[in-house]
C-alpha cells in the first residue's frame, strides 16, 4: 500500500525486469543475418508464432525427418569472461547439425533459444549473429527462435543457449552403423580444438584451481589461453554429405561429450570393436597442455575431450582413399586412425 507521502510507482513489465523494447531492438539488429540463411523451402518470416518449411517431396521417395537438440554448455562462461559472444552460436549449430548428419541427413533448419537475465540488444545480436553464421556454414536455415528475459532467476549478464535442428534423409540411405563389419576402416577428421566439450574440467583446472589467466600464452600454444579455448567448433555436415555421396559411408560418430571412448561405440554394432591407433593423427597442443598441467591420465583425456578428432567415419577398406580425397578437397584434414575387429562394441586403443 502506498502512503500519502510516497511517490507513485509506475508498475510495468520493465519495472519487473523485462524490457520488451530491448528485445525488439535485438531482433532488429540480427534480422538481416537471419535472412541470409534463408532457403527456398522457408515459407515464413521471422516473428510468427511458428516457422513454416515446405519439404520438396519431389526430391525423395521416402523422406525421414531427423531431429536434434543441444546446447553449448559451460563454454558460455568462458565467452562471458572474455566478453566475446559472436562465436558461441557457431558452436551451437555444430552441436546440433553435426548430430543430425550422423544419420546421413541434410540439416534443413534450426531454431535457437536464448535465455538471459537481462536483454542487452547488442550482445544478443552478437549471439544470434553467430548462430546465423553457423547455419550458413551448415547450409541450413535459421527459421526462428526465442529470446527470453529471466530477471530474478538469472544474473543480468548471464545467458544460456540451446538449439533445435531438423534434417531429412532418404529412408533407404539412412546411416545407422548396422552394416559395419570386421576389416572396415576408421577415419578421423581433425577438430578445431575442444569444440564444446570438457570445458568444466578445463576451466576448473586452469582458472578456478590454477593460476592461469585468459591472456596468458603458454609456450606450447600459438595464442593466449582465452582465444585458444574460445575457438569455434568446426561444422562438418556439408562435407559428410559429400563423403556419403562418393563412398559407402557405413557409420558416422560426432565426437562430443565422452570423447572417442563413448561416442564411437554408439554407431558400431555390439559384435565388433573399433581399434584406434594412437599416434596416427596430430593431437593439438591445447590438449597436451591441459593434460600436462593437470597430470591427467590419458584414458581420462580420451573420455573427456575429442583429443583432436571432431568426427569419425567408418568405410570399407577400398573407400578410404576416396573419402580422404573428398575431405582434403573440402579443406578438412583427416587420417585413417583405426580399423574394425570382431569384439563387443568397444573402443580399443593401441
Amino acid at each position: 500500500m502506498t502512503g500519502a507521502g510516497d511517490e507513485k510507482r509506475e508498475i510495468s513489465y520493465k519495472w519487473a525486469g523485462v524490457d520488451i523494447e530491448a528485445g525488439a531492438r535485438a531482433v532488429e539488429l540480427f534480422a538481416e543475418k537471419i535472412k541470409a540463411t534463408r532457403r527456398p523451402e522457408v515459407l515464413s518470416d521471422i516473428g510468427g508464432f511458428g516457422a513454416l518449411f515446405e519439404l520438396d517431396l519431389s526430391r525423395y521417395e521416402n523422406p525421414v525427418l531427423v531431429s536434434s537438440a543441444d546446447g553449448v554448455g559451460t563454454k558460455l562462461k568462458l565467452a562471458r569472461m572474455l566478453g566475446k559472444h559472436d562465436t558461441v552460436g557457431i558452436d551451437l549449430v555444430a552441436m546440433c547439425a553435426d548430430d543430425v548428419v550422423t544419420c546421413g541427413a541434410e540439416p534443413l533448419f534450426l531454431q535457437d533459444y536464448v535465455a538471459t537475465g537481462r536483454v542487452d540488444p547488442e550482445k544478443i545480436a552478437q549471439i544470434v549473429g553467430g548462430v546465423a553464421d553457423g547455419c550458413a556454414k551448415a547450409g541450413c536455415a535459421l527459421v526462428g527462435g526465442e529470446v527470453a528475459e529471466h530477471p530474478g532467476v538469472m544474473d543480468p549478464d548471464d545467458y544460456d543457449l540451446a538449439g533445435f535442428c531438423v534434417g531429412v534423409v532418404e529412408k533407404g540411405r539412412i546411416i545407422d552403423g548396422s552394416r559395419v563389419k570386421a576389416e572396415d576402416r576408421v577415419i578421423g577428421i581433425v577438430s578445431s580444438g575442444l569444440h564444446s566439450n570438457g570445458y568444466s574440467l578445463a576451466r576448473k583446472l586452469l582458472f578456478d584451481s590454477g593460476d592461469f589467466n585468459l591472456d596468458d600464452q603458454p609456450k606450447e600454444l600459438g595464442f593466449p589461453l582465452g582465444r585458444e579455448l574460445l575457438t569455434p567448433s568446426f561444422i562438418y555436415s556439408p562435407v559428410i554429405l559429400k563423403v556419403a555421396e562418393a563412398c559407402d559411408l557405413k557409420a558416422v560418430a560426432h565426437i562430443t561429450g565422452g570423447g572417442i571412448t563413448d561416442n564411437l561405440p554408439r554407431v558400431i554394432p555390439d559384435d565388433v570393436n573399433a581399434e584406434i591407433n594412437m599416434g596416427t593423427w596430430p593431437v593439438k597442443n591445447i590438449f597436451t597442455f591441459i593434460q600436462r598441467v593437470g597430470e591427467i591420465d590419458l584414458f581420462e583425456m580420451l573420455r573427456t575431450f575429442n583429443m583432436g578428432l571432431g568426427m569419425m567415419l567408418v568405410v570399407p577398406p577400398g573407400d578410404v582413399r576416396k573419402a580422404l580425397e573428398v575431405l582434403d578437397m573440402n579443406l578438412f584434414r583427416a587420417f585413417e586412425v583405426g580399423k574394425i575387429l570382431e569384439g563387443k562394441g568397444l573402443v580399443i586403443y593401441k
